[in-house]
């Protein structure tokens, strides 16, 4: 088992970081990227959702 299967905190603080990258408000030379980072945030924000949500039935499938 690796550390990140080990480590829930890792994803939530993942989901997190989708969440602040949606927030981010680029202007000037960075503007163009602007749907980029909203498309990145939001795939974040779903893969590591996900992936929190299988482990979760994957440990209460385990205690049965």
């Amino acid at each position: 088992m690796s550390v990140l299967e080990r480590s829930p905190f890792l994803y939530l603080l993942c989901v997190i970081a989708g969440f602040a990258l949606l927030r981010v408000p680029l202007t000037g030379f960075w503007a163009p990227l602007s749907p980029l980072v909203v498309l990145i945030g939001v795939l974040a924000i779903l893969i590591f959702s996900l992936v929190l949500i299988i482990q979760g039935v994957l440990s209460l499938v385990k205690r049965r």
